[in-house]
């Protein structure tokens, strides 16, 4: 179902306070927006990012992952329900801490994307900024790609250049890569929008 606005409908995934997901919910503010986020879907009840979004307007589910046990195909059973229910067009991924199961990756194929705080293919998976630091590197950054079933290895969309200074930590490196994120991300994904049929 093709929204009546003509604007694409997106669902973010997220798991913890989801100041990425508030930066793209803001940046569909404008009527002329090529998206917009009708649905957030967390893993955790407790994700602070659940009552961001609710205070912003936008619907938003918790489906708790830990009743499910090892069965992840059905938990994102009822992922994709909820997605389903809510005529998602796209997926963006902001911060949801779970491997996805091919299923779900293939459900959305070309239709799922990713922010990751790296510069791909440079450091997938975790301790990104720890590792940019530890090998010399004069730059970190992040990356906004489409999602495949390898961590972290689908096609890159956007990424935005960060440098690495004397003195920075992991955490310094972070939050400065963090507002990098909070700009490329909305971006990044009215972009890819804007190329959907």
């Amino acid at each position: 179902m093709v929204d009546p606005s003509g604007r694409v409908r997106v669902a973010i995934l997220i798991s913890g306070g989801g100041s990425n997901m508030a930066a793209l919910i803001d940046a569909a503010a404008p009527a002329d927006a090529p998206y917009e986020v009708v649905l957030v879907l967390s893993n955790d009840p407790e994700a602070g990012g659940l009552a961001v979004a609710r205070s912003k307007g936008v619907h938003a589910v918790a489906i708790d992952h830990r009743p499910f046990g090892k069965d992840r195909a059905t938990h994102e059973a009822s992922l994709q329900a909820e997605l389903d229910a809510a005529s998602v067009q796209v997926v963006a991924l902001a911060g949801y801490m779970r491997v996805l199961t091919p299923w779900l990756v293939g459900r959305w194929a070309g239709r799922m994307i990713n922010i990751h705080p790296s510069l791909l293919p440079k450091y997938p998976g975790l301790d990104t900024h720890a590792r940019a630091i530890a090998a010399g590197d004069s730059e970190a950054g992040c990356t906004i790609h489409i999602v495949t079933d390898g961590v972290d290895e689908g096609p890159i969309l956007a990424q935005t250049q960060v440098p690495i200074v004397p003195g920075d930590t992991p955490a310094s490196l972070a939050q400065r890569v963090l507002e990098a994120e909070h700009a490329l991300y909305p971006r990044a994904l009215a972009d890819f929008c804007r190329t959907l049929d």
